[in-house]
């Protein structure tokens, strides 16, 4: 399988603002701003904790909206024969994907366009994603998530009990404040909490934005694929 899958734009595709907005300039502008070994280290610490909850590495994972890669490069640190699949809307990002050691499968898409069951793994996840979907896309982000799991899910997002909408970097609603993981567990009753914790930017060893990130469980489903 090649490591590499694009789609035509024009295909089954919902182009929201918020969509456009991270396909275009400001995407590719973040790129730039979060290719650092700083992170990397976090990112490599943070996995390796989601994963003790595991039991184990999981075989395969699925990020919804990676950019350049930097949470499944911490993946392979972990455990390299993880096979890892990204799902990205931009496009210099992607190519980025595809030229890295950490991605297995690249799709050039929409993560609310993409065949979930197809590219389904043990764990489907997003970290500072969600934030950035259309609240009234959030169903289906929800969806695409739970449907390219078999069996765990998490999301590592900002957090507030009450939906916000936050002004970033100077753009108007681009960045929105929930309780995702609340959202998920009252849309799929089989779903339940396995662990949750916070991150933080002052962390003396391991800092990272100041996020929450919440594992969830399938029940009743074949860990295996």
């Amino acid at each position: 399988m090649t490591n590499n899958e694009s789609k035509n734009n024009s295909q089954r595709e919902i182009e929201t603002e918020q969509e456009t907005f991270w396909r275009g300039n400001f995407g590719d502008n973040y790129s730039s701003r979060n290719d650092f070994a700083a992170l990397a280290r976090a990112n490599t610490h943070f996995f390796g904790m989601i994963f003790s909850h595991l039991g184990r590495p999981p075989c395969k994972v699925v990020e919804l909206g990676p950019n350049i890669g930097l949470n499944l490069a911490a993946i392979k640190n972990i455990c390299p024969s993880t096979k890892t699949v990204g799902i990205e809307i931009n496009s210099s990002a992607h190519s980025r994907l595809v030229n890295s050691n950490s991605c297995d499968l690249a799709i050039n898409q929409s993560l609310l366009t993409f065949d979930a069951k197809k590219n389904a793994g043990e764990l489907s996840f997003t970290k500072g994603v969600l934030i950035h979907v259309s609240p009234e896309k959030l169903e289906l982000a929800y969806s695409q998530l739970y449907n390219c799991s078999t069996k765990f899910i998490m999301v590592c997002e900002y957090y507030s009990p009450k939906p916000l909408s936050i002004e970033y970097r100077g753009q108007s609603e681009k960045l929105f404040k929930r309780d995702f993981a609340s959202d998920m567990l009252d849309l799929y009753p089989d779903l339940s909490l396995k662990a949750y914790g916070f991150l933080y930017h002052r962390d003396n060893i391991f800092p990272q934005d100041d996020l929450t990130w919440f594992l969830m469980e399938k029940s009743n489903q074949n860990i295996d694929n």
